[in-house]
C-alpha cells in the first residue's frame, strides 16, 4: 500500500498533466512547512481560510484528508499580470489567456472593462487564475462550486464559462468522471505576504512589474475624476499638486497619463506658471501620439488644438517654442 504522501505524488503527476495539456498553468511552489496545514496557508497567501479547497485542488489532493507532509512542494494559484501592447484586444487576451475569445466577458469584467472596448495601451491587466478540475464519480457542478467559489448556487457560472448546457435541468448539474471543467477563480487576491513569496519565486505570476503598476492604475481610476473636478472647480493650486502626485504614483496607462498633464496644463496655464505648462502640453502631446509608425492603410494620429474648444492660453503654451 503506498504511504498518504506517495499517492499525493502520483496525483499530482497526473494532474500536471492535465494542466499543461489545459494551458492554465499559474501558480508558484511553496515547500510545507513542520506544523503549516493548507487551512493555514490559505489565510497566509489568501487572507482566509475558505480558499483551502482551492489548494486542495490545485494539488490534486484528498478532500477528506488534505494530509500534506514537512519538505512537500505545494503550487499555490495566484493571477498573473500582463502589460497590453498595442492593437490587443479583450477577444485577443481572452484566447491568450483563457484559452477562448468566447470568454472576453470574463477577463475583461475582472479588471472593470467591458469587452466591446479595447483596453487602454500599456494598461496592465489581472489575468485570473484558473483551477483545472478532473470529474470525479458522482460529482455535480453544484458541488465545485460550493467547495471552489463558497456557494452551490453559482453552479451556472461555471456551466456557462466551460460552455455547457446551463438550463438548470438535472442532467446540467452533472459532471462526468474524467471531464475537465475549468474554475475561474476570479476573487483570489493575494495578501502582501503572498506577493512577497510569488516574487521569491519567479515565474508568470505577478510579473510585469509584479501587479504594482495594476495597483497604481486601479488607484488612478479613482482619483482622476476628483482632479478633474478640482480643474472644473477652479482649484488650480490642489489640482496640481493632486496630478503631480498622481503621475508619482507609478506606472499609469498611456490614457491616464494623458488625460492628467491635460489637467495640469490648464491648471498651470491659469496659474501664469508658463514654463510648467509648456512642459505639461508637450507630455500630453506624448501620451496621446502612438509609439509606433501607423500600419498599412492606417494614417498617423494628429495632433489638433481646435480653436472653437481649446483657450488661445493653452494653444499658447502648446506652440511656444
Amino acid at each position: 500500500m503506498k504511504s498518504p504522501a506517495a499517492r499525493s505524488l502520483v496525483a499530482l503527476g497526473a494532474f500536471a498533466s492535465v494542466l499543461a495539456f489545459a494551458g492554465h498553468g499559474q501558480a508558484f511552489p511553496h515547500t510545507m512547512q513542520p506544523g503549516e496545514t493548507l487551512a493555514q496557508l490559505a489565510i497566509v497567501m489568501y487572507g482566509s481560510a475558505r480558499f483551502e479547497p482551492v489548494l486542495v485542488g490545485a494539488n490534486a489532493l484528498d478532500t477528506h484528508g488534505s494530509a500534506t507532509l514537512p519538505g512537500m512542494r505545494v503550487e499555490i494559484p495566484a493571477p498573473a499580470h500582463y502589460r497590453v501592447v498595442e492593437g490587443e484586444t479583450w477577444l485577443d487576451l481572452s484566447e491568450r489567456f483563457l484559452g477562448d475569445r468566447r470568454r472576453a466577458e470574463y477577463i475583461a469584467k475582472v479588471n472593470h472593462a467591458v469587452a466591446w472596448i479595447p483596453p487602454s495601451l500599456s494598461q496592465e491587466i489581472e489575468v485570473p487564475a484558473v483551477l483545472v478540475h478532473l470529474g470525479g464519480d458522482d460529482e455535480k457542478m453544484s458541488n465545485l462550486a460550493a467547495r471552489y467559489l463558497g456557494n452551490a448556487n453559482r453552479y451556472w457560472e461555471l456551466n456557462a464559462y466551460n460552455f455547457r448546457k446551463n438550463d438548470g435541468s438535472k442532467k446540467s448539474d452533472e459532471v462526468t468522471h474524467g471531464e475537465v471543467v475549468l474554475v475561474p477563480l476570479f476573487d483570489l487576491v493575494l495578501t502582501e505576504e503572498g506577493k512577497r513569496e510569488a516574487r521569491k519565486a519567479g515565474g508568470r505570476v505577478l510579473s510585469e512589474g509584479g501587479g504594482e503598476a495594476h495597483e497604481a492604475q486601479k488607484r488612478g481610476e479613482l482619483e482622476i475624476p476628483p482632479l478633474l473636478a478640482d480643474v472644473r472647480g477652479g482649484r488650480y493650486v490642489d489640482a496640481v499638486a493632486r496630478g503631480n502626485r498622481l503621475l508619482g504614483s507609478g506606472d499609469l496607462t498611456r490614457a491616464q497619463l494623458a488625460t492628467i498633464h491635460r489637467a495640469l496644463l490648464e491648471s498651470y496655464v491659469a496659474l501664469d506658471a508658463w514654463g510648467a505648462a509648456v512642459g505639461a502640453c508637450t507630455a500630453w502631446r506624448t501620451a496621446l501620439e502612438t509609439p509606433t509608425a501607423p500600419k498599412d492603410g492606417q494614417k498617423a494620429p494628429r495632433w489638433e488644438l481646435d480653436p472653437r474648444t481649446v483657450s488661445p492660453k493653452i494653444r499658447a503654451a502648446c506652440t511656444a517654442k
